[in-house]
């Protein structure tokens, strides 16, 4: 036992050592490793809200306090950033996003800024003339109803494909939409999937068709499988250590980008035990610059036979952790496909699946649900129509009461974007986490109107204040690649509302600066079960710490979007730094 002066504890308190949640004696045994100063660091901790100095050793935080109390810990070998003022939060937590599919968007044509049809087909003629012949053409990001003008000719506001495939007559051409549910395909990329006038609807999906019966060329929800197994059969005679090498240029483009805009943890909304297969590898093996929480997607079969052997916590040096399940309920509101309890108001009497696509059935997600309750996950499903929240809800509910025994189990609901008002106190009432996307309210608030009504949009979308009133827990995210993973720009979109023209969505639904930061920070380490670790600025906690150019709590409103990452620190390390700042 180490015992500790009288005089010792008078020099502790002079240097303020003694207000850093650690003992004396700890104090003077080693220097740190990092230490930040002069700074506004907001801990989000309701002890000690607000310092001016942290201090980080082997990767997690060993003080926090006034920049006299780092004094004493500074070392040779210390790194010590002078924030000059600068605020200092917990690392962001993106709570709902698709990792390598970020990484995937950045080798494909970026679709997001085209203003209309014609714009795209012209990056694809340009794309065509240097592929070579057979070769697939891949984009990510439109989106018809944010287009300037509507393509002619078109169905229900979708292009048809006879233009774009003038354009590319040699190489199948394959175009996700910015939701991801459903994707657009020409000519030869319907051909080599076998789709023609006679092809039917497979299970939760649609081939949109023109008067003739003829595909359009849009895919939605359960139909992109069609096209997407073709570009699969076209990549299956790949080489192994090749197919592995795209994967890992994915993950290195992903985490780039994230590390960036100050990401320190990326909540991963599934993927398939392959690539949880190379997360694994890289954490081992130290590869891994950022932390992933992932959710596994997959057959259910292959699941059962799997989910003990893959559940894992804290893999690498906390970099990689894997104890949840993603499931679909529904699709997406830009494509149609959310499941609605009454119908589209923007589709005429006569049109097929007026109310949304239901793309899994309740019954096999229950089985699904069986299985991670069974083995010790969080269920994670995606529900963004108002009958899919509500079939979700169904669902979990019957399981929570025939497993009594099961405690805080933390099971979510990924968007949660449109409710019904009787539907709301459940979350809290249930515990069921919300997983938003602020970020999806101003994107998408264009048309959200358009789609449902305005009685039905004020009521129940992206509605935050009425559910943390209720007392659920709402996460925040962007969804990526659906949207720029960037934190700052979601966060305005949280606190702001406000859409491109300037108008705000419902503006009584806006969080607190506050309340947005927690929603980025702490409450997204609570949904992944990792808020012992993670989410705010505490002795003993992760030293994952993101540095700003500006005081996002404090700065105009319109100043938001303005402010820069300055430094993103994980474990204590510095792993991106601004230039020039």
């Amino acid at each position: 036992m180490i015992v500790v002066s009288f005089e010792t504890k008078l020099m502790c308190l002079a240097l303020g050592c003694l207000t850093l949640g650690w003992s004396a004696a700890s104090a003077f045994a080693q220097p740190a490793d990092l230490i930040l100063r002069n700074g506004t660091i907001v801990t989000l901790e309701q002890s000690a809200p607000e310092a001016h100095g942290l201090a980080a050793r082997d990767g997690k935080i060993v003080a926090v306090g006034s920049n006299q109390s780092m004094d004493a810990l500074v070392g040779p070998s210390t790194r010590v950033i002078d924030l000059h003022g600068r605020l200092a939060i917990p690392g962001f937590i993106e709570g709902h996003g698709h990792f390598t599919e970020l990484g995937a968007s950045k080798l494909e044509l970026d679709l997001r800024s085209a203003k209309n049809w014609d714009e795209i087909v012209a990056m694809v003629a340009t794309a065509a003339r240097e592929a070579k012949p057979g070769t697939w053409i891949l984009g990510r990001g439109f989106h018809q109803a944010k287009w300037d003008r509507p393509p002619e000719p078109n169905v229900r506001g979708f292009p048809v494909h006879q233009s774009l495939s003038r354009v590319s007559p040699r190489n199948p051409v394959w175009l996700a939409h910015a939701s991801g549910h459903a994707g657009f395909a020409n000519a030869e990329a319907l051909r080599l999937a076998g789709v023609d006038k006679n092809t039917p609807n497979p299970p939760g999906g649609e081939i949109l068709r023109d008067t003739h019966g003829d595909p359009t060329g849009l895919m939605n929800e359960g139909a992109r499988e069609l096209i997407d197994h073709a570009l699969d059969s076209s990549r299956a005679h790949r080489p192994a250590a090749e197919a592995e090498a795209e994967t890992r240029q994915q993950i290195r483009l992903a985490e780039r980008e994230c590390l960036s805009k100050g990401i320190t943890t990326f909540e991963d909304a599934g993927s398939p035990l392959a690539t949880v297969d190379l997360f694994r590898k890289m954490a081992e093996h130290g590869e891994l610059g950022l932390r992933m929480w992932v959710m596994l997607r997959g057959p259910q079969a292959e699941l059962a036979d799997n989910l003990r052997r893959y559940y894992m916590v804290g893999v690498g040096g906390d970099r990689l952790t894997v104890r949840a399940i993603k499931e679909y309920m529904d699709g997406a509101l830009g494509s149609r496909g959310a499941w609605l309890l009454a119908p589209y108001t923007d589709l005429p009497e006569d049109a097929p699946n007026r109310s949304g696509l239901n793309v899994e059935q309740p019954a096999y997600i229950r089985k699904t649900a069986e299985l991670a309750i069974d083995n010790g996950f969080q269920l994670c499903t995606h529900a963004i129509g108002d009958r899919a929240n509500r079939e979700v809800l169904n669902l979990y509910q019957e399981v929570f009461r025939e497993h009594p025994d099961k405690k805080d189990l933390r099971w979510r609901i990924e968007h949660a974007q449109h409710l019904d008002p009787a539907d709301i106190p459940r979350f809290g009432a249930l515990g069921v986490i919300a997983a938003m996307q602020a970020i999806h309210c101003t994107s998408d608030g264009p048309f959200v109107i358009a789609r449902l009504g305005r009685e039905r949009a004020e009521a129940g979308a992206y509605v935050w204040q009425k559910l943390m009133k209720s007392g659920a827990v709402v996460g925040n995210g962007t969804d990526t690649p659906v949207e720029d993973v960037d934190p700052i720009q979601c966060y305005y979109a949280s606190v702001s509302r406000r859409l491109k023209d300037g108008t705000v969505f419902f503006p009584d639904q806006r969080m607190s600066r506050m309340e947005a930061l927690r929603s980025y920070t702490i409450d997204n380490a609570y949904a992944a079960g990792e808020v012992g670790s993670k989410g705010s600025l505490k002795v003993g906690k992760l030293a994952d710490v993101t540095v700003l150019s500006a005081n996002i709590l404090k700065v105009p409103e319109s100043e938001i979007r303005s402010v820069k990452v300055d430094d993103t620190i994980v474990g204590g390390k510095v792993m991106y730094a601004r230039k020039g700042h």
